[in-house]
């Protein structure tokens, strides 16, 4: 086998990607510290097609050498928003007729593996704080909680690694007619 080149793996433009169907997803982050850990969100979230991203609370926003390190680019395809208030995104979010999920350990939880999500709906998804998740107001009035089972001895992901299990969930049950 040979590795494919850069030129081979035929990617999109900028200004295609910006034209092009999305998976109907917003992913929210909800007060995440590390710049690194948004930037990575932003990667995946371009490599999926996902719609939108809100940058909520301290969440750092682009232009930032940070978010750029690990975003490589992606911040100026994915379409972004900031908000100083996660609640009132969500809020808006649900008033637009997306179903929003807080992905967070809660009683109750609906496990990622029997997720199974309507294509015919719009939906979001609330990323938490590294330290200490989402906040329970947000919880509160999310439509669904969602977890990833874990079987180690900790408790918890880092966001960007759940982000981007969460959005490939996500893209494998709502992206079908964009492979």
């Amino acid at each position: 086998m040979r590795k494919l080149t850069i030129t081979e793996l035929n990617r999109i433009t900028t200004e295609e990607f910006k034209q092009t169907k999305k998976i109907p997803l917003v992913v929210v982050l909800d007060n995440v510290r590390s710049l690194y850990n948004v930037g990575s969100v932003f990667r995946t979230s371009d490599a999926f097609r996902v719609e939108k991203i809100w940058l909520c609370g301290v969440t750092g926003t682009p232009p930032n050498p940070e978010i750029h390190k690990t975003a490589i680019g992606a911040e100026f395809s994915v379409d972004w928003e900031a908000s100083d208030s996660t609640v009132e995104v969500v809020r808006q979010l649900r008033q637009a007729g997306y179903f929003v999920y807080s992905v967070e350990q809660v009683e109750g939880s609906d496990k990622l593996q029997n997720l199974k999500l309507d294509p015919t709906r719009k939906y979001a998804v609330v990323m938490g704080n590294e330290v200490k998740g989402v906040q329970q107001e947000v919880v509160d009035i999310s439509d669904g909680c969602l977890e990833l089972p874990q079987f180690g001895t900790k408790h918890s992901l880092n966001v960007s690694i759940t982000t981007g299990i969460v959005i490939w969930d996500f893209f494998k049950q709502l992206g079908k007619d964009l492979l």
